[in-house]
């Protein structure tokens, strides 16, 4: 493990840190140094993630003071956030703070909200409470892995799940100016999406078999949405989101329909969003509408797209834990450590999930 950096995460027994701790074991360039639960310090992390037991037979949760002096003592760490929205900002703050003051050096990414808005002002008027680290923000560059080769920041955050799903369908359209810049979106995700704590909207017998919008055109992503592509393709669109919840565990169809506004065909549509993201490894473009199980589990996203001569559609599966959370920031933090962004997320996807 000599040449092995220590990974560290934030975000407890949430399902996200356990995907991110699922992809480091497997990565050949991380271990796992620690990761946070303030409410469970000493609990084991198998006992939390019984699906992680091989990889971590021994592993116990941390406190933010173990952390601390962690970050203190180590020269050089990887660090994911995925503690909730509201408190992630300030954790990273304190672990950044330490950072510097030891002169050791950590490299962030944040998949929690709390660093995806340009201004405090931004973030509070979405999420109605005082930024957690106000004066970090600006260390914060927040894309899509595919829409920003380079971060200009020490730090990234990844766009949601959501967010990343329809980004990756809507970018594409604004960039080459292939749609006018109204875009509606359905999209629908699986139950993992709103977290481990039991909801009745994640209640078996409440989602099983159902179908069911909620915070249609109304949706705190929105903002986030409309900032991130504004900022990948030059154009500040409106986005009409109407998102559902989906009786299933993992993954997001999302479409994205728009008024075209030069005559392009089915197969040219397909065709130049091919050529868009020739260089993106994780994105697939498919001459067939995609399917939520060709991705689940991976960090892999397929897109398809249907034109009639006026309008355009362009559908987008990606699994939500994976390359709309922990697989996007695990391509951000191979960048920030000089990796190749696909060590150790390159697993196709099982298929009958």
């Amino acid at each position: 493990m000599s040449d092995s950096i220590p990974a560290i995460v934030l975000g407890g027994t949430g399902y996200v840190a356990g995907e991110l701790l699922r992809l480091i074991a497997g990565h050949p360039r991380l271990h796992t140094a620690a990761i946070l639960s303030d409410s469970q310090p000493g609990g084991s992390v198998a006992g939390a993630f019984p699906h992680l037991r091989s990889a971590y037979p021994d592993l116990t949760f941390s406190s933010l003071d173990q952390i601390d002096a962690l970050v203190r003592e180590t020269p050089r760490c990887a660090l994911f956030s995925a503690a909730p929205h509201g408190v992630a900002a300030a954790i990273v703050d304190r672990l950044l703070c330490t950072a510097e003051s030891a002169r050791t050096h950590i490299h962030c990414v944040d998949i929690s909200a709390d660093f995806r808005y340009t201004s405090a002002g931004a973030y509070e008027a979405v999420y109605k409470h005082p930024h957690g680290a106000p004066s970090r923000i600006s260390q914060f560059t927040c894309a899509v892995p595919e829409h920003l080769k380079t971060s200009v920041t020490p730090h990234v955050a990844h766009p949601g799940c959501f967010a990343t799903a329809t980004l990756l369908a809507s970018v594409p359209l604004l960039t080459l100016g292939l749609a006018d810049p109204r875009l509606f979106v359905t999209g629908i995700t699986g139950s993992t999406g709103s977290g481990r704590r039991p909801v009745e909207g994640t209640h078996h017998p409440r989602r099983h078999s159902d179908l069911y919008s909620y915070g249609a055109l109304s949706h705190r992503h929105v903002p986030e949405m409309t900032a991130c592509a504004a900022a990948a393709s030059g154009v500040t669109a409106e986005i009409n989101f109407v998102p559902h919840s989906g009786p299933f565990a993992r993954g997001i169809h999302v479409t994205v329909q728009a008024t075209l506004k030069r005559p392009v065909s089915t197969a040219q549509a397909i065709e130049e969003l091919a050529a868009f993201y020739k260089d993106c490894p994780f994105v697939r473009v498919i001459d067939t509408a995609p399917r939520v199980k060709d991705v689940a589990t991976s960090n892999y996203a397929n897109l398809s797209a249907v034109t009639n001569g006026s309008s355009i559609a362009v559908m987008s599966v990606l699994d939500n834990l994976n390359k709309g959370a922990a697989g996007g920031g695990m391509q951000w933090m191979n960048r920030l450590l000089g990796f190749d962004e696909g060590t150790g997320l390159t697993a196709p996807a099982p298929g009958w999930t």
